[in-house]
């Protein structure tokens, strides 16, 4: 027996298959996880209706039918590349800067803290009332360096007058959007992907667009201020949410961006603060 033997011994093989489906199942349940709120989510949805309707087809006979979609398969391949070309990119991407797992695909959750929220909102109620136009795409679980690494490098942390004055007309920076990543401005002036939906109405225009684009392709959250109107809107999953105002703003920022582990982590360390400030006998 050579050293692999051992892995083709009848007493192995029931254990190997064991390891084998449970690796698939994993793998599959992050990699649905991983497209969990982006436009790939539809995409997987229609693979599964077309993935019923080819066997309903030959179920009940519909040999045109099932031909037609039996033929289809062939260039499934290349079209679920292309189709998820953005996901696999960032997946893979993820692999090389952490070494295999990214805490995306291993299920890792983003959080911003509350103050954040409340230096976004803020500079947006300032902006809005300056009719000074926004665009603050805030991250979660989808890291958007792509869209990041076409704009300028920031890296500081999120206040109201970093966002006010990056978005100040005379600012070399203002066109564009910023990327928030928990606590720090990670990027200004970025590009991002303008969204072709037929549903935008005729009055909402680039600005608007890009922030629905981005938010079809990713999880992200993002803060939209119209400079001609002054008002703001959210654009989360490729569908605009007016905001009324600052309060509601915050509430729903809330809602979007701030998970249990860090309300836990927040009071752990108002509970240490406080022990700090009590005296010691």
């Amino acid at each position: 027996m050579n050293r692999f033997g051992v892995l083709f011994d009848p007493s192995w093989r029931g254990l190997v298959h064991v390891v084998d489906i449970l690796l698939v199942t994993y793998l599959t349940y992050r990699l649905l996880k991983l497209v969990r709120g982006t436009r790939a989510w539809r995409v997987v949805l229609g693979i599964g209706v077309f993935v019923l309707a080819l066997a309903l087809s030959d179920f009940f006979g519909l040999r045109t039918l099932h031909w037609l979609l039996d033929k289809a398969t062939v260039l499934a391949p290349v079209a679920l590349v292309i189709l998820f070309l953005p996901e696999l990119r960032q997946a893979i991407d993820g692999f090389a800067r952490v070494g295999l797992w990214s805490g995306r695909f291993i299920g890792g959750e983003i959080s911003v803290e509350e103050t954040v929220i409340e230096q976004i909102v803020t500079a947006s109620g300032e902006m809005a009332e300056d009719h000074t136009g926004a665009l603050i795409v805030i991250e979660r679980n989808n890291h958007l360096d792509d869209i990041a690494g076409n704009g300028v490098p920031v890296h500081a942390d999120v206040t109201a007058p970093l966002l006010g004055a990056i978005f100040y007309e005379g600012n070399p920076l203002h066109d564009g959007a910023v990327i928030v990543r928990e606590r720090e401005v990670l990027a200004a002036a970025c590009r991002l992907p303008m969204s072709e939906s037929s549903h935008i109405g005729d009055k909402y225009h680039m600005r608007h667009r890009a922030g629905i684009g981005v938010s079809e392709q990713s999880d992200a959250v993002v803060v939209i201020i119209s400079e001609e109107r002054g008002t703001i809107q959210l654009a989360i999953d490729g569908e605009l949410i007016p905001i009324s105002d600052q309060e509601e703003l915050a509430t729903r920022l809330r809602q979007e961006l701030i998970t249990s582990k860090p309300k836990r982590t927040a009071r752990l360390r108002k509970k240490n603060d406080k022990a700090e400030e009590t005296p010691t006998p």
